[in-house]
């Protein structure tokens, strides 16, 4: 009996420290496992949350490259209509401009002669000063010479007529007076010599010119005319010629503008003016219906004037009557 109740307290004994051991073992065991489920679902967390923070940072660049390109797409399609507003604007001042360009162009075309005759007229007063000088001083020793002695003042450097039939010559280069200054006219005796005011071609020149600027016609005419009944060799005498031709075109008497444009060329063929009284003259023959010989007149302003302005104004008149002329040959 004792060694069965011995046998049985120590199997009791085995099986309590089995059990204890057991015991001691899971819970040594259960800690360390569940510490590394628990680490993967942290890991694992983790991963999810920086693959969701990807995504959220993938989106917000979408957005943000997709605002660009909505707002570049806008800023294109802006400026493609402030362009094609600008076109329209352009095209329109283009036919406004065409449908004008007739009296625009002719006005800049006048003030630009206005500019060039003033310019050329400059340069032969400044060419004329020499001589002019020269007139004065033989003109002061013809007084000083009557105050002095009485005697008669030489008469090679002075016209002795006033005869407008016989001008005096213009080999002075313009500097001829109208009227007697240095002898006055017979039996006009030294008061009529002391009363007349020298009246030079320059003056005379200058007047009529701007007489003509002012819109004085009729007076500006008459000046011109007697610029060229006294000073008909002057060097200025195409340019009043060319002048007279241009009061007729303005004031619509285009045959007798035509004319005076042809004696321009005839009569003064190294003048100033002889490239613009060619151009004047065809756009006096268009004014007149004839445009055949219109056109002729422009390709010989284009052969003979090459690179000037009046040559450029020709051929813009021609570039006008080809389709004309090719329209009424379709028609």
């Amino acid at each position: 009996m004792k060694e069965s109740t011995m046998a049985r307290f120590k199997n009791i004994g085995i099986l309590a420290a089995a059990l204890f051991l057991g015991a001691m073992f899971g819970q040594l065991m259960t800690p360390q496992t569940a510490t590394a489920v628990s680490r993967e679902i942290v890991e694992l967390q983790n991963s999810v949350n920086q693959l969701m923070q990807g995504q959220t940072d993938l989106r917000s660049d979408l957005d943000s490259k997709l605002g660009e390109l909505r707002t570049i797409v806008n800023q294109s399609l802006d400026s493609q209509n402030r362009l094609a507003g600008e076109m329209g604007n352009l095209q329109k001042a283009v036919q406004d401009t065409q449908a004008n360009s007739g009296s625009r162009v002719d006005t800049l075309a006048t003030q630009a002669q206005g500019l060039t005759d003033n310019v050329q007229d400059l340069q032969a007063r400044v060419g004329k000063v020499s001589q002019q000088l020269t007139d004065i001083q033989n003109l002061l020793q013809s007084i000083d010479s009557r105050v002095s002695g009485g005697a008669a003042p030489p008469t090679s450097t002075q016209p002795s007529s006033m005869n407008n039939s016989n001008p005096p010559p213009a080999s002075n280069g313009g500097g001829q007076q109208p009227y007697s200054t240095a002898n006055p006219p017979a039996g006009g005796g030294n008061s009529s010599f002391m009363n007349s005011p020298p009246v030079s071609s320059d003056t005379l020149y200058q007047n009529a010119l701007r007489d003509l600027n002012s819109g004085k016609y009729d007076l500006s005419r008459q000046e011109f005319n007697d610029f060229l009944r006294n000073f008909p060799t002057s060097e200025l005498a195409g340019n009043a010629q060319f002048y007279l031709g241009e009061i007729d075109y303005s004031q619509g008497d285009y045959q007798d503008a035509l004319n005076a444009y042809d004696m321009v060329l005839v009569n003064y063929p190294k003048s100033y003016k002889s490239a613009a009284a060619s151009l004047k003259k065809g756009e006096a023959m268009l004014a007149l219906g004839q445009k055949a010989n219109a056109a002729k007149q422009f390709h010989a302003v284009v052969t003979r004037y090459p690179g000037t302005d009046e040559a450029r104004r020709a051929q813009a008149h021609l570039r006008e009557l080809t389709p004309r002329s090719a329209t009424t040959q379709h028609q």
